[in-house]
């Protein structure tokens, strides 16, 4: 990933639309500390999806439905 520093991507900033809409990410910095990231939209989508994955990931370590207890049990459940 590219990084810009932000008075300069001011300047090009529809060179930066162009490379990103080409795939490209760039990182815009502000005295060297990074404020925003520009990435093309099925990029962002990819990272939801799997930042999500791990968090689901994460959760299923920690919590267990029980001996007695179904995903389809409880979905049953929650139709009454």
């Amino acid at each position: 990933m590219e990084t810009i520093a932000d008075q300069e991507a001011l300047t090009n900033f529809s060179q930066l639309l162009e490379r990103v809409a080409q795939g490209s990410s760039i990182t815009i910095t502000r005295q060297g500390v990074p404020v925003a990231v520009l990435v093309p939209p099925e990029a962002r989508d990819r990272q939801k999806v799997a930042a999500t994955i791990a968090r689901i990931g994460e959760f299923r370590k920690n919590h267990t439905l029980g001996p007695d207890l179904t995903v389809r049990g409880l979905i049953e459940e929650g139709r009454r």
